[in-house]
Parts: C-alpha cells; structure tokens; sequence
C-alpha cells in the first residue's frame, strides 16, 4: 500500500434559523475534517460562528462547502450559472467562512462543492474553470474535495490546470452505481452498519466498493466522507472507525501541503 493515513470528512454548520440539519454536535468528535456550510445552500452567519468554534474545540480542520445560492431546495435544484456567476459565489462563501476561521484562530484546509454545483463540476468545463480560479485566488494552499473516481471530471482537470490540489472521496455510507456515480439519498435513511463496514473494509484491502448491481469497480481515494444525518450516524460513524483501524490505517487529517497520496489496497 502507498499510505497508511486517510482523513474522515463530514458535511456541517447546515442549520438555518430555526430549521435543524444534522447533529454537528454528535458528528465533529467523531471525524478528522469538517466542510461547513457558507450561508447558500444552508447555514447562517451565527451557526457558521459556532461551528466553526465546535470544530476548532474538537481539533477538526475546517473547509468550505460552497453551493448554489438554493436556500429552499438545499442547494440540490439545477440552476443556469455563468462562470462569473460561479467565480463570484465561490469567492463570497470561502471568504465568509475565512473571516470567522480568522477570527476565531484557524485557518481554512480545503474546499469541496455542494449538492448540484458539485455535480455541475462533473461534466461542465467552463464552470469548472471559474470555479478553480476563485479557489487559486481566495486560498492559500488550496485543495479541493471531490467524489471520486476522478477519471475525466472536469473539476479535476481544471483543478490540475491552476495547481490545485484535488481529493478524491469515498463514500462508505451511500450506494454506487455500476458507473461510479452516487445514489443520492433526499433523506437520509437508516444505514445498515454491517453493509457500510463491509464496503469500506473492501475498499481498503481492494482498492474496490460494491455497486447497487452487486459490481465490483476500482477506486482509488485519500479521505472518507461520512453523513451525519442519518437515524443512527453515530452507530455508523463509529462503526466505520473501527473498521479502517482494524485495517491498520491511522485516521487523520490530511495535511495541508503535503502531496497527494492516494490509498491503496493491501
């Protein structure tokens, strides 16, 4: 294997006034690296306050989660964007959450799109560009967050083209079909923990996750993205955990500057 160190990503801070997502306060000891909502497609400036001090508190790095300016659908309806438009709303959201990091002692780690803008990055070029662009001159440092396999994603290309870090993800916790892409969940269900053990206990020993039709496809990442909205996330989470160290990896985050490595099978 090329590394012993994978990362454990969450999506947070994407609460809203009154409205409840999540339960950061159950998901932040439990994960390396947190990717905080920016107030577009969830969260308020006083979560982001507070996550972002709970994450801290829990020696989590911090990331943006930038989407689409979507409040009502959750960032998860389709929009028609320009790429100054994707530019300008990747700038103001990083640059949101950097101000609070600033304020409060941190330092932002990476950052990884959300809901419909991610899947935009997929195949469109030109967003994608704007997008790499607005990361390059509003982070030092800069990584991006993608779902992998990252084989002809435009965002990845475009990530290559400025110098851009990228992370490939796995998401041990939802289902793949026989192309690679995510079954996405509108609510989070009850997750079979031993389904979600044996798909990440496969892909660290193979290099492989186990698709919807029972196929076997390669992929290859360096962080693991779990959610913390299910019914019983804690269960997971914590079930996941023990799996990747009974695998003989170390969970951490992943530094900053140091080059891309991905994980490979035993």
């Amino acid at each position: 294997m090329t590394g012993t160190t994978i990362d454990i990503n969450s999506d947070c801070g994407e609460s809203f006034g009154n409205w409840k997502m999540g339960a950061d306060e159950m998901v932040l000891p439990r994960v390396t690296t947190a990717n905080v909502a920016c107030g577009f497609h969830g969260g308020d400036p006083v979560t982001l306050v507070r996550t972002v001090e709970m994450a801290l508190e829990n020696g989590v790095e911090v990331g943006a989660h930038p989407g689409l300016p979507d409040l009502l659908g959750f960032g998860r309806r389709r929009m028609a964007i320009s790429p100054e438009d994707a530019y300008a709303y990747i700038a103001y959201q990083v640059g949101a959450l950097q101000g609070i990091l600033r304020a409060r002692g941190g330092t932002l780690h990476h950052v990884k799109p959300h809901g419909s803008l991610a899947m935009m990055l997929m195949t469109e070029r030109d967003i994608a560009d704007a997008v790499a662009a607005a990361i390059v001159d509003t982070c030092d440092d800069p990584i991006i967050y993608l779902p992998g396999p990252l084989a002809g994603v435009a965002m990845a290309e475009a990530a290559a083209k400025y110098g851009v870090r990228t992370v490939a993800e796995v998401y041990p916790d939802l289902s793949y079909d026989d192309d690679g892409g995510l079954v996405i969940q509108r609510q989070k269900q009850h997750t079979p923990v031993q389904d979600v053990v044996d798909q990440i206990t496969r892909f660290l020993k193979d290099g492989k996750v186990q698709t919807l039709s029972g196929k076997l496809i390669d992929l290859e990442a360096e962080s693991l993205c779990v959610h913390g909205d299910g019914p019983n996330a804690a269960e997971v989470i914590d079930a996941l955990r023990a799996a990747t160290e009974q695998c003989g990896r170390t969970i951490a985050p992943l530094a900053p500057t140091a080059p891309a490595q991905t994980v490979a099978a035993d």
